[in-house]
C-alpha cells in the first residue's frame, strides 16, 4: 500500500482503477450482468470526466485565490522563490491543462447529449429553459478555459521569469493576471451554480 500513496501517479492510476471496478460490478448488477456501452454510457463517462477536470481547475482556481495570492505578502522574501519558482509553476501546469480537459469533456458531453447547438445558442432555437442555463455555463466556462490560456498564463510566466521581461512589466503582468485570476473565480459562482441547477433543477 505504501508503494501506492507514496507516488502520486500511482495513487491517481489506483484511483482510476478502483473506479473502474466500481463502474463495472455496479454496471453489471444494474444492468443484469450484461454491460452495453452505449450513448448512454459514454455520456456518463464523458461527464465525470468533466467532473473531474473541472474539480481540479476550480479547486487550482480557489487554491492561487484563497491561499497563495493571500499568502505571499506574509512570506520572508528570501522564501518567495520557492514559491515562484516550483509551487506556482507546477499548479499553473495542472491549472491549464485541467481547464482545458473540462472544456473538452465539456463539448464531448454536450454533442452527446444533443444540446450543443442549442445551449451555444442559449436556448434560443428551443424556447429557452434547461438548455438556456447550461448554455449560460458553457459560455461563462468558455470565457474562463480563455483567460486562463490566453491572459493568465502569458502574464504569469512573465511574472515568474519564465519569460524575460523589464521589472516594470513583470510588475505589470502580475496585476493583469490576479485581476484576470479573480474575474474567473467571481464567474465561478454563477457557472457552476448553472451546472448543477441544470442537473437538478430543470
Amino acid at each position: 500500500m505504501a508503494a501506492i500513496l507514496t507516488s502520486l501517479r500511482n495513487t491517481v492510476l489506483a484511483g482510476f482503477v478502483l473506479a473502474i471496478v466500481v463502474l463495472i460490478v455496479m454496471g453489471l448488477v444494474t444492468t443484469g450482468y450484461s454491460l452495453k456501452f452505449d450513448t448512454a454510457f459514454w455520456k456518463f463517462v464523458a461527464r465525470w470526466l468533466h467532473v473531474l477536470s473541472g474539480i481540479l481547475w476550480i479547486g487550482l482556481l480557489y487554491y492561487f485565490n484563497f491561499v497563495q495570492i493571500p499568502s505571499m505578502p506574509k512570506i520572508p522574501d528570501e522564501q518567495k522563490p520557492a514559491v515562484g519558482k516550483v509551487i506556482a509553476p507546477t499548479a499553473l501546469f495542472w491549472f491549464r491543462w485541467a481547464a482545458m480537459s473540462t472544456i473538452i469533456f465539456g463539448i464531448i458531453l454536450a454533442l452527446l447529449s444533443g444540446y450543443f447547438v442549442n445551449a451555444v445558442l442559449l436556448g434560443i432555437t428551443s424556447g429557452g429553459g434547461s438548455t438556456t442555463i447550461i448554455g449560460i455555463g458553457m459560455w461563462l466556462g468558455t470565457i474562463m478555459w480563455f483567460n486562463v490560456w490566453f491572459i493568465i498564463w502569458p502574464n504569469q510566466k512573465k511574472a515568474l521569469g519564465i519569460v524575460t521581461v523589464p521589472a516594470e512589466e513583470k510588475t505589470k503582468a502580475a496585476r493583469i493576471a490576479m485581476l484576470v485570476s479573480r474575474t474567473n473565480t467571481m464567474l465561478s459562482i454563477p457557472m457552476l451554480y448553472c451546472m448543477v441547477a441544470y442537473q437538478n433543477a430543470y
